[in-house]
């Protein structure tokens, strides 16, 4: 089977809505799918509407990708295949919105004391109703023509040091693993050499997660070298953390495709290994 645990719609930072990417997925001839949206589950009734009826089907597991403060960085935390309704985990995520919402307003005041008019207007309208990101803010930095690149916009604006930066006033990663636990899930450690850490400091935050009580962390992913996929299966193994897997898709036609090139290296134990079937 092809099993994808890490994407994104309309209802964070992605560009597609839970419907679309439900039959892109399909498309895509991905079997299992979890939306892992950034701090929100509210994608996933409308999600699970098209995945029951679509030819051919999609197994949508619920997912959820909670941001962390970690040592002055941030972490992100997936959890899968939860409780949707559970009390703690949507204690948390509305505490998360709430924290997201404050940021964004005060980036989009900070974009326009420097000449960016109707900002937080504009932004939300990029938004399309879900949680405003800085990804939205680099998309409308774009259109309003200050950069060519979204990622010249992170660069001079978006980033830590940078005019428009806000430091995240995220939950802890213990909070989130015992939110998702709570709800019966299980806390996966997202996508780990993307924080580029050095080694020294990789095995720190792996340690925390562990001390945290984590269950996984993401082993496959599309954009990796062989040797990156194999040091990771390494480090789950050393930890003794399940392995999962995922795309973290965001848009169509970029490099992270749903479902591309996600097989886990073999003696990996798979954190779907005890799920229900």
């Amino acid at each position: 089977m092809t099993i994808d645990l890490h994407c994104h719609s309309t209802a964070s930072d992605g560009v597609l809505t839970p419907q679309e990417l439900i039959m892109r997925a399909s498309n895509m001839q991905v079997d299992v799918l979890a939306l892992t949206d950034h701090d929100t589950i509210e994608g996933l009734k409308a999600a699970r509407l098209v995945a029951t009826s679509i030819k051919p089907p999609v197994q949508l597991i619920n997912g959820v990708e909670i941001s962390c403060a970690w040592q002055g960085l941030e972490i992100h935390v997936v959890g899968l295949n939860f409780d949707a309704e559970h009390p703690a985990l949507n204690e948390l995520l509305g505490k998360q919105a709430e924290r997201r919402l404050t940021r964004a307003m005060t980036i989009a005041a900070r974009l326009q004391r420097k000449g960016l008019e109707n900002c937080w207007r504009k932004v939300s309208l990029l938004a399309k109703g879900g949680q405003v990101t800085r990804a939205h803010f680099a998309r409308l930095l774009v259109n309003e023509g200050w950069v060519s690149l979204q990622k010249t916009a992170f660069k001079k604006y978006l980033r830590k040091g940078r005019n428009a930066y806000v430091a995240p006033p995220w939950c802890s990663i213990s909070e989130a693993v015992l939110a998702i636990q709570a709800a019966g899930g299980q806390a996966v450690l997202a996508h780990p050499l993307d924080y580029q850490l050095a080694d020294s400091w990789l095995q720190r935050l792996l340690q925390e997660f562990v001390d945290a009580g984590g269950d996984a962390m993401e082993v496959a992913q599309c954009q990796q070298t062989p040797a990156q996929r194999l040091k990771l299966a390494e480090l789950a193994k050393k930890y003794a953390l399940l392995a999962s897997q995922g795309s973290d898709f965001h848009f169509p036609a970029g490099r992270r495709e749903l479902g591309r090139s996600l097989q886990l290296p073999e003696g990996s134990t798979p954190v779907w290994s005890c799920w229900a079937p």
